[in-house]
Protein backbone atom coordinates (compact mmCIF):
# COMPACT_ATOMS: atom_id res chain seq x y z
CA UNK A 1 0.00 0.00 0.00
CA UNK A 2 1.40 3.37 -0.89
CA UNK A 3 1.03 6.57 1.10
CA UNK A 4 -1.85 7.90 -1.07
CA UNK A 5 -3.86 4.68 -0.68
CA UNK A 6 -3.29 4.84 3.08
CA UNK A 7 -4.54 8.44 3.25
CA UNK A 8 -7.55 7.63 1.07
CA UNK A 9 -8.60 4.86 3.49
CA UNK A 10 -8.20 7.20 6.46
CA UNK A 11 -10.26 9.91 4.74
CA UNK A 12 -13.18 7.51 4.33
CA UNK A 13 -12.86 6.21 7.92
CA UNK A 14 -12.79 9.80 9.23
CA UNK A 15 -16.48 10.01 8.39
CA UNK A 16 -17.20 7.91 11.48
CA UNK A 17 -16.05 10.79 13.68
CA UNK A 18 -18.98 12.83 12.36
CA UNK A 19 -21.46 9.97 12.07
CA UNK A 20 -23.69 10.27 15.09
CA UNK A 21 -25.43 7.44 16.88
CA UNK A 22 -28.85 7.69 18.44
CA UNK A 23 -27.41 7.49 21.98
CA UNK A 24 -25.99 10.37 23.96
CA UNK A 25 -23.04 10.60 26.30
CA UNK A 26 -23.42 11.26 30.01
CA UNK A 27 -23.18 14.98 29.19
CA UNK A 28 -26.04 14.78 26.63
CA UNK A 29 -23.80 15.07 23.58
CA UNK A 30 -24.65 12.72 20.71
CA UNK A 31 -22.13 9.91 20.58
CA UNK A 32 -20.24 9.27 17.35
CA UNK A 33 -19.75 5.88 15.75
CA UNK A 34 -15.99 6.34 16.16
CA UNK A 35 -16.41 6.81 19.92
CA UNK A 36 -18.47 3.63 20.16
CA UNK A 37 -15.85 1.68 18.19
CA UNK A 38 -13.08 3.09 20.36
CA UNK A 39 -14.76 1.99 23.57
CA UNK A 40 -15.51 -1.54 22.48
CA UNK A 41 -11.87 -1.77 21.37
CA UNK A 42 -10.83 -0.67 24.86
CA UNK A 43 -13.23 -3.22 26.38
CA UNK A 44 -11.59 -6.00 24.33
CA UNK A 45 -8.10 -4.88 25.31
CA UNK A 46 -9.04 -4.82 29.00
CA UNK A 47 -10.44 -8.36 28.77
CA UNK A 48 -7.25 -9.95 27.41
CA UNK A 49 -6.69 -11.93 30.65
CA UNK A 50 -10.34 -12.95 30.98
CA UNK A 51 -10.32 -14.60 27.54
CA UNK A 52 -6.85 -16.13 27.12
CA UNK A 53 -8.15 -18.52 24.45
CA UNK A 54 -9.11 -15.63 22.19
CA UNK A 55 -6.79 -13.69 19.90
CA UNK A 56 -7.54 -10.30 21.45
CA UNK A 57 -5.62 -8.45 18.75
CA UNK A 58 -8.08 -9.93 16.25
CA UNK A 59 -11.03 -8.96 18.48
CA UNK A 60 -9.70 -5.39 18.73
CA UNK A 61 -9.37 -5.30 14.92
CA UNK A 62 -13.02 -6.38 14.61
CA UNK A 63 -14.06 -3.72 17.11
CA UNK A 64 -12.21 -1.02 15.20
CA UNK A 65 -13.63 -1.85 11.75
CA UNK A 66 -17.07 -3.30 12.47
CA UNK A 67 -19.04 -0.13 11.70
CA UNK A 68 -17.08 1.01 8.63
CA UNK A 69 -20.21 0.44 6.54
CA UNK A 70 -21.75 3.35 8.40
CA UNK A 71 -19.28 5.65 6.59
CA UNK A 72 -21.65 5.24 3.65
CA UNK A 73 -25.09 4.91 5.26
CA UNK A 74 -24.86 6.65 8.61
CA UNK A 75 -25.93 4.94 11.81
CA UNK A 76 -29.31 3.27 11.79
CA UNK A 77 -30.27 2.04 15.26
CA UNK A 78 -30.56 -1.74 15.47
CA UNK A 79 -34.20 -1.53 16.48
CA UNK A 80 -35.10 0.36 13.26
CA UNK A 81 -32.61 -1.14 10.80
CA UNK A 82 -34.32 -3.21 8.11
CA UNK A 83 -32.97 -6.04 5.97
CA UNK A 84 -32.94 -3.54 3.10
CA UNK A 85 -30.79 -1.17 5.16
CA UNK A 86 -28.38 -4.01 5.98
CA UNK A 87 -28.20 -5.03 2.33
CA UNK A 88 -27.45 -1.46 1.20
CA UNK A 89 -24.78 -1.04 3.88
CA UNK A 90 -23.19 -4.39 2.98
CA UNK A 91 -23.15 -3.58 -0.75
CA UNK A 92 -21.55 -0.19 -0.22
CA UNK A 93 -19.03 -1.54 2.30
CA UNK A 94 -18.02 -4.50 0.14
CA UNK A 95 -17.75 -2.28 -2.92
CA UNK A 96 -15.36 -0.03 -1.02
CA UNK A 97 -13.42 -2.96 0.45
CA UNK A 98 -12.91 -4.44 -3.01
CA UNK A 99 -11.40 -1.12 -4.18
CA UNK A 100 -8.69 -1.21 -1.51
CA UNK A 101 -5.16 -2.54 -2.04
CA UNK A 102 -5.44 -6.36 -2.35
CA UNK A 103 -3.77 -7.25 0.96
CA UNK A 104 -5.93 -4.80 2.92
CA UNK A 105 -9.05 -5.85 1.03
CA UNK A 106 -8.43 -9.52 1.84
CA UNK A 107 -7.71 -8.83 5.51
CA UNK A 108 -10.72 -6.59 6.13
CA UNK A 109 -13.08 -8.73 4.05
CA UNK A 110 -11.95 -11.76 6.05
CA UNK A 111 -12.72 -9.96 9.32
CA UNK A 112 -16.20 -9.04 8.09
CA UNK A 113 -16.89 -12.63 6.99
CA UNK A 114 -15.74 -13.91 10.38
CA UNK A 115 -17.89 -11.38 12.25
CA UNK A 116 -20.91 -12.30 10.13
CA UNK A 117 -20.46 -16.07 10.54
CA UNK A 118 -20.11 -15.85 14.34
CA UNK A 119 -18.24 -19.18 14.38
CA UNK A 120 -15.08 -18.15 16.23
CA UNK A 121 -14.45 -17.18 19.84
CA UNK A 122 -13.16 -13.85 18.57
CA UNK A 123 -16.29 -13.05 16.56
CA UNK A 124 -18.57 -14.01 19.45
CA UNK A 125 -16.60 -11.88 21.90
CA UNK A 126 -16.65 -8.91 19.51
CA UNK A 127 -20.43 -9.19 18.99
CA UNK A 128 -21.07 -9.39 22.72
CA UNK A 129 -18.92 -6.33 23.41
CA UNK A 130 -20.64 -4.38 20.62
CA UNK A 131 -24.04 -4.97 22.17
CA UNK A 132 -22.91 -4.55 25.78
CA UNK A 133 -21.21 -1.23 25.09
CA UNK A 134 -24.50 0.16 23.76
CA UNK A 135 -26.25 -0.90 26.96
CA UNK A 136 -23.52 0.61 29.12
CA UNK A 137 -23.73 3.87 27.17
CA UNK A 138 -27.47 4.00 27.66
CA UNK A 139 -27.00 3.55 31.38
CA UNK A 140 -24.55 6.45 31.34
CA UNK A 141 -26.81 8.75 29.33
CA UNK A 142 -29.64 10.72 30.94
CA UNK A 143 -32.84 8.71 31.11
CA UNK A 144 -34.84 11.42 29.34
CA UNK A 145 -32.69 10.88 26.23
CA UNK A 146 -33.89 7.27 25.88
CA UNK A 147 -36.50 6.44 23.26
CA UNK A 148 -39.57 4.54 24.48
CA UNK A 149 -38.36 1.14 23.25
CA UNK A 150 -34.95 1.49 24.92
CA UNK A 151 -36.40 0.88 28.36
CA UNK A 152 -37.30 -2.69 27.41
CA UNK A 153 -34.15 -3.16 25.34
CA UNK A 154 -31.90 -2.23 28.24
CA UNK A 155 -33.70 -4.81 30.38
CA UNK A 156 -33.67 -7.67 27.86
CA UNK A 157 -31.09 -7.08 25.09
CA UNK A 158 -27.97 -9.25 24.53
CA UNK A 159 -28.52 -12.02 27.07
CA UNK A 160 -28.49 -14.53 24.20
CA UNK A 161 -25.31 -13.00 22.75
CA UNK A 162 -23.34 -13.40 26.00
CA UNK A 163 -24.63 -16.88 26.88
CA UNK A 164 -21.44 -18.55 25.59
CA UNK A 165 -19.42 -16.97 28.43
CA UNK A 166 -19.96 -17.07 32.17
CA UNK A 167 -17.89 -13.90 32.56
CA UNK A 168 -19.90 -11.95 29.98
CA UNK A 169 -23.16 -13.28 31.43
CA UNK A 170 -22.10 -11.89 34.80
CA UNK A 171 -21.22 -8.56 33.16
CA UNK A 172 -24.64 -8.47 31.50
CA UNK A 173 -26.27 -9.05 34.89
CA UNK A 174 -24.29 -6.14 36.37
CA UNK A 175 -25.39 -3.92 33.47
CA UNK A 176 -28.98 -5.00 34.13
CA UNK A 177 -28.56 -4.09 37.78
CA UNK A 178 -27.34 -0.63 36.74
CA UNK A 179 -30.34 -0.27 34.43
CA UNK A 180 -32.78 -1.23 37.17
CA UNK A 181 -31.18 1.28 39.57
CA UNK A 182 -31.35 3.99 36.88
CA UNK A 183 -35.02 3.27 36.25
CA UNK A 184 -35.80 3.40 39.98
CA UNK A 185 -33.80 6.62 40.53
CA UNK A 186 -33.02 8.49 37.29
CA UNK A 187 -30.92 11.09 39.17
CA UNK A 188 -28.20 8.53 39.99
Amino acid sequence: MDAREFLDILHVAERLKDTLRHCTTSQRRPESVAEHSWRISLMALLLRNEFPEADIDRVVAMCIVHDLGECFTGDIPTFVKTDGDRCTEDELLHGWLSSLPPEISRELSGLFREMEAQDTAEAKLFKALDKLEALIQHNESPLDTWSDNEYKLNLTYAFDTVAFSGWLTELRKEILSDTEKKLRDPQK
